[in-house]
């Protein structure tokens, strides 16, 4: 049994004359510890895509199952990094992240023996009593990535998470990512990450789902079988690159 199937689901949004359908009869499924990227035309609905599997918005038709159980509300067992930090200013950085443990009723010292953990995991040790104004970029993300891992979700669902960051910050915690993703003693099962950039999508995913235009529908399923870590400077790269820009860029 896959951890996700997403069955055939649509999406229809209200517009002035009516509705628009963004999303349309797409499919595919995310395994245990699989990293699925999905990529695509502005526009297509892969942000909506997300939300639809955590349950924060409900499909039109179709279905999405989480270990068999139909979504029909918010799945706490999934959380989700934001491309915009989505970061609370008036808390320091202990307090955004302890805040899904607080809602969840976790111990006072629970709380702290899971926040001194995770901190030290995402590199923010020292940060704690600090404001997100005081904080880079890939700082506030690392904050980000501490709150949404510190409640031991099956599933991290990421949204452009990088795409705010410069070069450099990017790709360190693309790498830290990964890193924690293969650690089997610390969450996730599975990440599904929605991005623009190919090569990022190439660099962490084993497999990528190609969305077509609006209203999308699932064009392919790419497996990634380059070896780790990826050589974004090997033929087998570049060919896979051309691959996926293809069919990003293929019109219907």
């Amino acid at each position: 049994m896959a951890l996700i199937d997403v069955e055939g689901i649509s999406k229809k949004v209200p517009v002035r004359h009516g509705s628009m359908e963004i999303i349309k009869d797409v499919t595919f499924s995310v395994a245990d510890n699989d990293f699925v990227a999905i990529v695509g035309p502005s526009g297509c609905g892969k942000s909506t895509i997300l939300r639809l599997i955590q349950g924060l918005d409900h499909p039109s038709g179709g279905q999405i199952r989480f270990k068999g159980t139909p979504v029909t509300d918010v799945r706490k067992e999934m959380t989700m990094v934001f491309q915009s930090f989505a970061l609370y200013p008036w808390l320091t950085v202990k307090e955004n992240v302890t805040l899904g443990l607080e809602a969840r009723g976790v111990s006072a010292e629970k709380q702290s023996e899971l926040v001194e953990k995770y901190l030290s995991i995402t590199g923010l040790v020292g940060f704690e009593e600090a404001y997100p104004r005081e904080l880079s970029g890939g700082m506030r993300q690392r904050v980000g990535l501490a709150r949404a891992l510190i409640v031991d979700p099956s599933v991290l669902l990421m949204d452009e998470p990088f795409s705010s960051l410069d070069p450099l910050t990017a790709e360190s915690l693309r790498d830290e990512v990964l890193q924690l993703w293969e650690d089997p003693s610390i969450p996730p099962e599975a990440v599904i990450l929605v991005t623009h950039n190919i090569e990022e999508a190439l660099i962490m995913a084993n497999r990528i789902i190609v969305l077509s235009n609006r209203p999308s529908t699932v064009l392919a399923g790419v497996p990634v079988k380059l070896p780790r870590p990826r050589d974004r400077k090997s033929k087998a790269f570049y060919d896979m690159v051309d691959y996926v820009y293809s069919l990003v860029t293929e019109r219907k």
